[in-house]
């Protein structure tokens, strides 16, 4: 049994994390604004991580094993954790994501759409850092959340006492109405319901993980494994928009309908014009196996079915 605080575990694959670690056995508190109530049996701390006072009056004493930060999006939330959990626990996960690695959103090197990303394409020991920007302004934070991450990764790396591992995830799919973000909805209602999905004029692979696979992955990074740095978490096999778009045709019965965006012109999710597909090469070579997308996105794609409305 280890002591695990979970910072957010709220919702999606956080709450599945949450029940995973109780059902293990783990003592398990749960750290957030109380928006909603752990499963029975988890300790809830109501309290704004955000505010580094009153976080370090409702830890009071505590200490833990480890700690799994499911909400961690900029460098300011990052030194407060740094402050507070410095002499309370032995290791640190935070919840990253692939949009690190967009060429977007930094000047990163180029790779090619054959080229799966590794880790190392983001150093985040040597990753710059402003403080000074206007994190606490949730446009800015908007328009920013790549660079956040990248550089809450930076400050937990070079300035926490603990062993620090980022995963970073993959775009997570699965759960029907319990994927908060509407994204596979949406292509889910448009298909069926024969209105055109916007793409781009050429379209590029990315990769997908399951909801219940991230949340395994991360309980394994908690629990049953001693890595640091940084780690990409997705499952086998990249594809592309309009593969997506395929499985859900089959599904529904119906041929999708695609518009072809213009330079500028918003997209629909997971249309893509640049490659930063990861490689989960580390993971696996540390012992954990995933799966392969064409194995759950059609199983993933009758839950979105389910619970959308019916056309």
């Amino acid at each position: 049994m280890q002591r695990v605080c979970v910072i957010g575990g709220s919702r999606y694959f956080g709450k599945l994390l949450v029940r995973r670690l109780r059902a293990e056995g783990h003592q398990v508190t749960v750290v957030n604004r109380g928006s909603s109530s752990p499963p029975d049996g988890v300790e809830h701390l109501a309290v704004d991580r955000d505010d580094e006072q009153a976080l370090t009056a409702a830890l009071a004493s505590r200490s833990f094993d480890v700690v799994v930060d499911q909400v961690c999006y900029t460098p300011v939330q990052a030194a407060i954790a740094v402050r507070v959990f410095r002499g309370r626990t032995e290791r640190y996960v935070m919840t990253s994501t692939i949009e690190v690695y967009d060429p977007d959103t930094a000047a990163l090197a180029a790779h090619s759409p054959g080229e799966l990303v590794p880790e190392d394409a983001v150093d985040p020991a040597s990753w710059p850092v402003d403080m000074d920007a206007p994190w606490h302004d949730a446009a800015y934070l908007e328009a920013h959340y790549a660079e956040g991450k990248r550089q809450a990764e930076a400050v937990l790396t070079r300035h926490g006492t603990f062993a620090f591992a980022s995963v970073r995830s993959a775009h997570v799919l699965g759960g029907g109405a319990r994927d908060f973000t509407g994204r596979l909805a949406h292509y889910v209602e448009r298909i069926a319901e024969g209105k055109p999905v916007a793409v781009h004029p050429t379209v590029l692979p990315s990769v997908f993980v399951h909801a219940e696979e991230l949340a395994d992955l991360l309980r394994w990074a908690a629990t049953a494994s001693d890595f640091t740095g940084p780690l990409n978490a997705c499952s086998e096999d990249p594809i592309d928009v309009r593969e997506l778009c395929g499985v859900i045709a089959a599904q529904v019965g119906r041929e999708p309908v695609y518009r072809v965006a213009r330079d500028g012109e918003e997209v629909s999710p997971f249309s893509f014009d640049r490659h930063y597909a990861m490689s989960n090469f580390r993971a696996r070579r540390l012992g954990f196996t995933f799966s392969r997308t064409a194995d759950w996105l059609p199983g993933v794609v009758a839950e979105a079915r389910a619970t959308a409305p019916t056309p």
